[in-house]
């Protein structure tokens, strides 16, 4: 059962699926039209789910669920996967890619994979400072005070470790 992001409660659950590139303004439609649609027949068991989506930057694909409705299972979330992984092969891009890094430099969101942002850090292009994307926030609350981080206060300050 779709429902606006807006109107999710703020402990509703999130999962945020980080794409290696900005979406263009006819995929943003199109995937707000397919998430539409299968947040309207995801289900749990047979029973209802309340979710939804927002896109965050053009860039980043957020599902929401409202467990006070109805708890998500291994089966709703497998279904969730199997659908960003469609949206993947039908738009040609990777949403799925954990050692994919993403931070601000100015108003421009930059997508590196861990190694060469470990790289920059050493080479101090990124600082304690410098504003990152926290993927491992959980709520919808938190998607709201921690997705958008200083490094020093993101799991990312482990690679502060290397600046001497």
């Amino acid at each position: 059962m779709f429902t606006t992001y807006q109107n999710l409660p703020e402990n509703s659950r999130v999962w945020i699926y980080q794409s290696d590139r900005e979406f263009t303004e006819e995929e943003v439609g199109f995937i707000s039209t397919k998430a539409t649609a299968f947040i309207e027949q995801w289900t749990r068991h047979g029973d209802n789910l309340k979710g939804s989506f927002t896109i965050k930057y053009n860039q980043f694909l957020m599902l929401a669920v409202d467990e006070g409705f109805n708890n998500v299972s291994g089966c709703s979330i497998d279904a969730s996967v199997r659908f960003v992984q469609q949206l993947e092969t039908e738009l040609q891009l990777d949403l799925m890619n954990k050692l994919n890094v993403s931070f601000k430099d100015g108003d421009r969101i930059n997508i590196v994979k861990l190694a060469d942002f470990q790289k920059f850090v050493s080479a101090q292009k990124i600082t304690k400072d410098t504003i990152v994307f926290n993927n491992m926030v959980q709520t919808k609350k938190e998607v709201e005070t921690q997705l958008e981080v200083p490094v020093n206060k993101s799991w990312h300050q482990r690679f502060l470790s290397v600046i001497k």
